[in-house]
Formats: C-alpha cells, sequence, structure tokens
C-alpha cells in the first residue's frame, strides 16, 4: 500500500466535520505533503511517538494515538489480569493536543478494563516516572514532545521499572499496534472521560502524589542550612512549561529567598511565543533570563524544557557576562558536586558509580575515577542510562548519577529518566555552597579544567527534513561504514574486510590517525546494538556519529583534551571542520 492508497483510506473515513478534515483535503493539490504524511505509520522511537501535530500516519492526532493506545490495551491485557490491575499512569505537557491525547488515552483504557490514573492538569515528566515506581503501575503514558518545537508533539512510554520502554517492549507494543486498523479497530471518543471519572475507572491524582515526588527531589540535598548562602540570586525559566509550580515549591522549601522566575516564561503557552524553539540547550533560549539576571545582579539562570525533563544553565563569569554550559560542563560540576560532598560527608560509598551515555565526555569519568568511583556507559537515553541501575545494584554497586551530554541528569535511583528539577536543586545547592566558601560556580568549572585537563567539546548537527532527509542520512552511515579502515574496528570484523577496507577514506581525520573505531550496529561489549560510531585519533580526541531518534537529524560529538582551553578549541575545531566537509560531501 502506498501513501496515495492510505490517504484515500483516511478521505473515505474521516468525518466531514473532524478539524482534520481541510488538512486532507488541501493534500489532493499537494502530492509533497500528501507523501510526507502518509509514507509510513509513526514508529516508536527512543521513547515512543513524536511528530508533527496534523492529518496523516505520519503525524501526532487522535487517530495514531488511539491507534497506539490500543495497541499497548492489548499488550497489557496479553500480560494478564494482574498487569490490567496494576494499571497505568498518564500526564501530559502544556503543548497543542497534549490534555485532548491524554484524555483520550485515559478512555480507551479504562473502557478497555485497565486501571487508570491521571493528573487534571499538565505534571514534569520526572513526576510520571517517579509515581510508575511508588504506585506500582505496569506502565505509564506522557504525551510530550519534551524540547520540540511548537508544531510536535509525542507520546512517551514506560514500563513498570519507572523507564522509557525497552527495545523489547517497544517492539512487542509495536507489534501489537501494527495489527490495527486506524478506524475499524479503535474508538477515539473521549466525551465519556468525566463519566469513567465518576464511576471510578479513571482515578485522579494531585497534591498527595505531587508532595511525594517532592520528597524525593528534596531527599537529594548534600548540603544544607548554613552551609549554603541562600541569598544567592538566581533566574529561573520553564520556558512556559510543566516545571514552574514544582520548581518553586522546591527552592521556597529549600530555603532560597532570592529566586526570580522568568515571568513572561511562567505560564504556560503552547505556542512558545516568547522563544519559540523551547530547548534550554540552545543559548537562544536564556534571552530573557539573561535580560532579568543583568538586572537582579544573578550569579546563575537556569531553564527546563516544556515537560521539565531538560535542564541547562548560563554562570556569570569573570568579566561579569552570562556564559551558556553545554551537558557536559554542567555534568562535570554535578559529578564533582555530588563526590566532593559525599567525601567531605564521609557517605561516599565504597563501590560508588555514575552512568554516562557512549557520546558524553570522558572527563567525568577521569572525575569520577579521583574519588574511587566507576563510571559506566550506555546508549544515549535514559531507558538506557537508568537502565543501567538494576544491574549495578545487583553487582554491589551504588548508583550516585547518571547523565548524557544533552541537558539530562538522574541523581535519583526512585526516579529513572531525566529530572531537571532535582538537577536544578542540586546546581542551586552547589552554587550557594560554593558562594558561601567566597567561589562561584564559574571559577569552580576552571578549577576542574587546572586539575584534570582542559576539555573542548563541541556538538554539531546537520537537519535532513523529510523523506529525502531521512534517506540522504542513511546514505551517509552506509557511506562512512563502507569506508572504514577495517583493521581498526571494534567489534573485530571479518577477515575478508567485507565491512571495510584495509586503507580507506577515514584512516586519518585533519592529519590526525584514526587508532579505531568503535561500531555499534550490533553492539560492543554490555553495549546493545546502535546505529553509532565512535571513532578515537592518536592525539586522544574522539568523536561520534549518529542519526538521532526523535528529530531528522545527524547529529556529532567532538572531544578534545589539552593544556589550555584555546589549544583544546583550535585542535577540535580542525577535526570537527574535517568531519562535517567529508560527510557534507556525501549526497
Amino acid at each position: 500500500m502506498d501513501y496515495r492508497d492510505r490517504y484515500d483510506i483516511w478521505m473515505k473515513h474521516v468525518p466531514m466535520d473532524d478539524p482534520l478534515r481541510p488538512q486532507l483535503e488541501a493534500m489532493a493539490q499537494d502530492e509533497t505533503d500528501m507523501a510526507e504524511r502518509f509514507s509510513q505509520d509513526m514508529v516508536f522511537g527512543t521513547a515512543g511517538l513524536r511528530g508533527v501535530t496534523g492529518a496523516g500516519t505520519n503525524c501526532m492526532n487522535v487517530y495514531t494515538v488511539g491507534r497506539a493506545t490500543r495497541g499497548i490495551v492489548n499488550y497489557i491485557k496479553a500480560a494478564g489480569p494482574e498487569a490490567m490491575d496494576k494499571g497505568v499512569i498518564i500526564a501530559h505537557d502544556p503543548r497543542h493536543f497534549s490534555k485532548e491525547f491524554s484524555r483520550l488515552a485515559a478512555c480507551i483504557l479504562a473502557r478497555a478494563g485497565i486501571r487508570v490514573y491521571t493528573f487534571p492538569e499538565m505534571r514534569a515528566t520526572p513526576e510520571l516516572a517517579c509515581l510508575i515506581r511508588v504506585k506500582g503501575t505496569v506502565s505509564g503514558i506522557n504525551i510530550t514532545a519534551s524540547h520540540n518545537p511548537p508544531e510536535y508533539n509525542g507520546y512517551k512510554v514506560y514500563w513498570d521499572d519507572g523507564c522509557q520502554v525497552s527495545a523489547e517492549v517497544a517492539d512487542g507494543m509495536m507489534h501489537s499496534i501494527e495489527k490495527l486498523d486506524y478506524f475499524t479497530d479503535c474508538d477515539i471518543d473521549y466525551s465519556e472521560y468525566e463519566d469513567l471519572i465518576a464511576q471510578g475507572k479513571i482515578t485522579l491524582l494531585g497534591e498527595k502524589e505531587d508532595r511525594i515526588y517532592l520528597d524525593m527531589v528534596k531527599s537529594l540535598a548534600i548540603h544544607e542550612g548554613d552551609e549554603l548562602d541562600l541569598s544567592i540570586p538566581i533566574v529561573y525559566t520553564p520556558l512556559n512549561g510543566a516545571g514552574s509550580i514544582p520548581f518553586a515549591r522546591m527552592m521556597e522549601e529549600r530555603g532560597f529567598r532570592n529566586v526570580h522566575i522568568v515571568p513572561e516564561q511562567k505560564d504556560p503557552d503552547p505556542d512558545f511565543t516568547t522563544v519559540g524553539y523551547p530547548n534550554p540547550e540552545d543559548p537562544k533560549a536564556f534571552r530573557l533570563s539573561e535580560k532579568l539576571g543583568y538586572e537582579i545582579g544573578a550569579d546563575l539562570l537556569m531553564a527546563t524544557d516544556p515537560d521539565s525533563d531538560r535542564f541547562a544553565i548560563e554562570l556569570m563569569s569573570d568579566d561579569g557576562k552570562y556564559v551558556p554550559l553545554n551537558g557536559n560542563q554542567t555534568g562535570y560540576l554535578l559529578v564533582n558536586y555530588i563526590l566532593e560532598g559525599h567525601r567531605d560527608a564521609g557517605t561516599l560509598p565504597a563501590n560508588g558509580a555514575m552512568v554516562k551515555s557512549i557520546v558524553t565526555s570522558s572527563l567525568s569519568e577521569e572525575i569520577a575515577a579521583s574519588f574511587g568511583v566507576k563510571m559506566f556507559e550506555a546508549l544515549t537515553g535514559f531507558k538506557n542510562i537508568c537502565g543501567r541501575i538494576p544491574f549495578l545494584e545487583a553487582n554491589g554497586y551504588s548508583y550516585l548519577f547518571g547523565y548524557e551530554e544533552s541537558v539530562g541528569y538522574a541523581a535519583c535511583p526512585e526516579i529513572r529518566d531525566k529530572d531537571g528539577i532535582s538537577a536544578g536543586m542540586l546546581v542551586a545547592e552547589a552554587a550557594a555552597y560554593y558562594r558561601k566558601q567566597g567561589k562561584t560556580l564559574f571559577q569552580v568549572l576552571s578549577d576542574l579544567g587546572k586539575r584534570y585537563g582542559y576539555y573542548s567539546e563541541a556538538e554539531p548537527n546537520l537537519v535532513l527534513k523529510g523523506i529525502p532527509g531521512a534517506q540522504r542520512i542513511r546514505r551517509m552511515m552506509d557511506s562512512v561504514r563502507s569506508n572504514l579502515p577495517a583493521d581498526r574496528i571494534l567489534p573485530a570484523q571479518p577477515a575478508s574486510g567485507e565491512t571495510g577496507k584495509a586503507s580507506s577514506a577515514w584512516d586519518s581525520v585533519a592529519g590526525y590517525r584514526v587508532t579505531h573505531v568503535i561500531d555499534y550496529k550490533d553492539g560492543y561489549e554490555d553495549i546493545p546494538a546502535s546505529n553509532v560510531l565512535r571513532f578515537f585519533l592518536e592525539n586522544g580526541s574522539w568523536f561520534a556519529v549518529r542519526p538521532s531518534g526523535t528529530e531528522p537529524k545527524i547529529k556529532f560529538y567532538f572531544y578534545t583534551k589539552q593544556d589550555t582551553p584555546e589549544k583544546a578549541d583550535e585542535v577540535n575545531g580542525k577535526i570537527r571542520d574535517a568531519v562535517l566537509e567529508a560527510i557534507n560531501a556525501i549526497e
């Protein structure tokens, strides 16, 4: 069945008064748009579904959400009555259609006899992840597109361990979903939402559950009271998302007296009017925070994305200007602060462990090792990072922290997803602790460079939208793989050299010999299979390349360590430019 056949089916079944109908009719005059929207069904990526809202099998709408939910119903039913009775928690962010999609999912699950817990209003993603384990549900669903632009929405799915679904569970759910027709197998009516609440089939959550989550966050505190300068001036923005209320409550309860929330970005706005692209990883998201910060003399600017799982900061530098930190740099501060605090308090466990993603800087591994703590690696995504926790606990390790370079941090072993609220609390606490000692976080970061060496990090990406973009990304990855030096690929390749050449275009990069390449396509050591390549160079630098699982991007990660920050930037820039030039030449 091609995209025209799919389109014709939707034209036949979508009612004339459906809000999606005008989009469908307009596609009759736009073949490219039709192909984009109907070329495929939405598939589970790193955390469920995500895409542009609108009509089509490849978009987020009541039909794709209804079909996905009905497939999950069948998957849970196959697990038996106990799984159905454990139930599912549903939350949502402030985006367009998030509340409607969450109510639709709740009604479909409840009508099928599965217990449902949900919130009447938006909640932070980490609270959902926390409550899955607290309430012992079999699954969780969050309607959110995280940090994506306003036209996106998503459907993030969790399992009973509190992590985003594993590849095995996601595959099982997709197999169940693929059996269903959008129209004959799925009921998209959610008008009985209030009736199902009255009947006790849907349970509303609220203050009690909020309290459980906030108490868990506050339990992560390392220093308290007189050890902190609680008058430190701080600016925070939730970027018009779900973080405003829990963050303000947490900071107030911790005793911080000088916290200012950006007023234009305090309340929900599904269009993200003041920021456009609500990704705290992008320094442009801090424009209004900087303005307010200069007005009040803030030492620290903090931001979370719309569902409050991502977290980023800017620091006041010694020359009086705000400096944005990337996810690696914030990670260095948190790793050092957590370990230093536990060491000084005498609470550092003998078998402490941390987890970082395979595309995250090696400096945190050096910092951890200096405290006698082992840093483990995992694939990107917190279903993989927090998915390491059961293994660590079973092998006698005490989990202390996990993070990845894309501004995601998980400090609590009971909250098995990235958590911008707890990360914000720990960074604010660290800033207040060092301020009491007469130092700023900017100076602490500089001291880490002096102690461990200066790292330069670069994380460029190429945005290649639509079907042609996806095809070109595949060609890029295929071209690189077919030109690797076969004798340096890990895991070891067949002696025949079928997957690479003894002499190749990737023998060296920017004049530095490639010592070895790790290809994760079939897995490596205890890391599962993933479409990632990681290159290591003779000068100690390394870089990685992978397609994004949630966005139309191919992503790159470059790391270089040198004796000075200037030299590190120079060498890293040469490597970055050489790689991007080679990649861009692939049509």
